[in-house]
């Protein structure tokens, strides 16, 4: 099978998750120490465990600083292969900037009480105006210009820096605050701040599972995922789209990106696709769905989720086991999806010859299943930290890793010597690519840290409230629908782990107010002796799926760039028919909202969710059919509404509606049969 990654698909993922530069001078090794002794404090840190939060957030934040100038040019004409001086300025700047806390954190918290001085002012506003800059370079424009919003409005006001009384709601929320106590908040606090949860939660944990997908991806993981899923689908009707799905659902177990995901099994799979008749723009679109429904797939589920279990207080075992289900219906629903599409395109599969054995596929990346075995162990079944549990795979995944170079070394007799060297190259390789693959969440995270800091002082989550209320009149729904749009907005602009952080700091708390205002009450779950609502679970997974969906909502869409430069098409065109194809995912947010036993929460018996789950998949296939235009046959214009509405009614847990559903499913499904039945006949004839 073709295995060589297009250089366009590549460069794009280099420039999104990478940084764009390759220096040719000395400066390329400075870079690879800086990513590979990232990696290695990152270890280090984990292991003793005993690092003083604030301390270990800075140095992680100081760490990215020094890459993110280093390896993000400043635009698209920018040298590649050497760093401007003004660069090697703002890098030094920005890593000292954090180095400073790194150095007075004890004082600034114990000594000076969260209140700026003189010099914390300076470098401070320093520190806020370099975190702008790297965002800019690594992220986009979107995060740092909403981060400046936020600001600006927390210092207008009659009592801020500029004294202008905004109209409306938004000049009742807060009186304004002078730049001294906006920097105290930003650069002083070790909670609502720079220094936040979200930040606090990308060097604890986020790290180590990167780092892990990073090793296991380097090591040869990617490529058996994909082997596997063609030796056992490719040669079915669609199969290469099929293979697709399994691949990157495997790949997406650990790796929680989706663009990185589209050039791991895409570079495979979109023209395995292309050669068993699929369109460019289509072969794309299918990679890019499968690509963004790896971010729900358990354990990893990109950083978003690590946060996600912060903020509920929910243990991450336990938001896992709730993820498994809503995970698996996505896949199986666009499994079904391309399923149609095969049928309605008339495509078969690729012929046997072409496709990898099963059975020696099997046997030579089983060794792979055994990390992954053990981080699925130590999480749910003897309960580590999602952290320690990381970092023990991470070790055992190094082991793997020698094992298999030096049986490949012996096997191929070029001695255990020749072994050893790749297992450097690939360890070395793997904690580089782990360090430089955390920069723009490092930075994304600290950014969201300002804008959680700024809805803290100035109440500007009330408004919002008070605003969405009045837009939606109240209702559910139309707050749900608009929490998506502002959710698909955000999406183009930022990334999954910033547009989730972002909703749940503005947009989920009114979600949860609205539903308890409409008389939607689905208890609550104990954890460790703190209740959490269950409205609130779903509200946050709801803006989690959305989020998701970042990658692949045009025009942005960078998932969709990268699959249209393997597949040479259109990458707007590849684009709308991967949003399309993901809507199904935005209906699963809605019924696990509607209905969270979906999350096998509150679910009594196997009978029970049996009939959830199974209703819940026949709802999403009657959605497919109505957006695809096909189940039986072509869907004529009323056929695909009476699925769509068959879709609607599956999606609350009311055995009533379902009823219904079913019904409209099944007539309509029947009057296809009917009509493909009569054409056969008269073909016949």
């Amino acid at each position: 099978m073709h295995n060589d990654k297009p250089e366009v698909a590549v460069q794009l993922v280099e420039e999104a998750e990478l940084g764009g530069r390759k220096p040719t001078d000395w400066s390329r090794w400075l870079i690879l120490g800086l990513a590979v002794g990232w990696s290695v404090f990152q270890v280090w840190a984990t292991w003793i465990g005993s690092l003083d939060q604030l301390f270990f957030r800075a140095a992680h934040l100081a760490f990215a600083f020094a890459l993110v100038f280093l390896v993000y040019p400043f635009n698209r004409r920018s040298r590649r292969d050497r760093i401007p001086l003004f660069d090697w300025i703002l890098g030094i700047t920005a890593t000292l900037s954090a180095g400073y806390v790194m150095w007075q954190y004890k004082e600034m918290i114990e000594v000076r009480g969260g209140l700026a001085n003189q010099t914390d002012l300076v470098v401070g506003s320093v520190t806020i105006l370099m975190l702008l800059l790297a965002g800019w370079r690594s992220l986009g424009p979107a995060m740092p210009i909403i981060s400046v919003v936020f600001m600006l409005f927390a210092l207008t006001g009659p009592q801020g820096l500029f004294q202008w009384q905004m109209p409306g709601v938004l000049g009742q929320l807060h009186a304004g605050v002078q730049w001294r106590s906006l920097v105290s908040q930003l650069f002083m606090n070790a909670s609502d701040s720079i220094w936040g949860t979200p930040i606090g939660v990308a060097a604890r944990t986020v790290f180590v599972f990167v780092l892990f997908g990073a090793i296991l991806e380097r090591a040869g993981a990617g490529k058996w995922f994909t082997d596997l899923a063609f030796s056992l689908l490719g040669g079915v009707r669609g199969g290469p789209a099929k293979a697709s799905i399994v691949s990157s659902a495997l790949t997406g177990v650990v790796s929680g990106s989706s663009i990185s995901n589209v050039v791991t099994s895409g570079t495979f799979t979109i023209p395995a696709m292309r050669r068993a008749g699929y369109s460019a723009e289509k072969a794309g679109a299918v990679e890019v769905a499968a690509s963004s429904n790896g971010q729900l797939m358990p354990p990893v589920m990109g950083a978003a989720a690590f946060i996600m279990a912060d903020f509920l207080g929910v243990p991450y075992s336990a938001l896992v086991l709730m993820a498994v289900v809503p995970a698996l219906l996505a896949y199986t629903t666009l499994f079904i999806l391309v399923d149609l599409e095969a049928v309605k395109l008339g495509l078969k599969g690729l012929p046997k010859a072409d496709l990898p054995k099963f059975w020696p596929t099997l046997r030579a990346g089983l060794h792979y299943v055994f990390p992954l075995a053990y981080l699925l162990y130590a999480l749910l079944i003897i309960e580590l930290s999602p952290e320690r549990a990381a970092l023990n795979t991470i070790f055992l995944m190094i082991g793997v890793a020698l094992l298999q170079e030096v049986y490949i070394a012996l096997r191929s007799g070029h001695g255990i010597g020749s072994g050893l060297h790749s297992f450097a190259r690939i360890v070395i390789e793997g904690f580089a690519n782990g360090a430089r693959n955390m920069v723009g969440i490092a930075i994304a995270t600290a950014l969201a840290g300002i804008i959680i800091a700024v809805v803290l002082i100035t109440n500007i989550g009330f408004g919002l409230t008070d605003l969405l209320q009045t837009i939606s009149g109240g209702n559910l729904l139309v707050a749900l629908f608009l929490a998506q749009l502002i959710s698909l907005v955000l999406g183009m602009g930022l990334p999954t782990t910033a547009n989730y952080v972002v909703m749940a700091s503005l947009v989920v708390p009114v979600i949860t107010k609205i539903a308890g205002q409409s008389g939607i009450d689905y208890g609550s779950l104990t954890f460790s002796g703190i209740e959490v609502p269950i409205v609130k679970i779903v509200a946050h997974m709801f803006a989690f799926y959305f989020g998701i969906m970042a990658d692949s909502t045009p025009p942005v869409a960078l998932a969709a760039y990268a699959a249209s430069a393997i597949a040479k098409g259109d990458p707007f065109k590849t684009g709308i028919q991967g949003f399309i194809y993901e809507l199904r995912t935005a209906l699963l947010a809605y019924m696990i909202f509607f209905n969270p036993g979906l999350l096998m929460i509150g679910v009594e018996s196997v009978l029970e969710g049996g009939r959830i789950v199974g209703t819940a998949l026949l709802g999403l296939t009657a959605f497919s059919a109505a957006t695809l235009g096909y189940l039986l046959g072509p869907a004529n214009g009323l056929q695909r509404l009476l699925y769509l509405v068959a879709a609607f009614m599956l999606m609350p847990n009311n055995p009533n509606t379902e009823i219904v559903g079913i019904g409209i499913m099944t007539l309509t499904t029947l009057w296809q049969w009917w009509v493909r039945r009569a054409a056969s006949k008269t073909g016949a004839a």
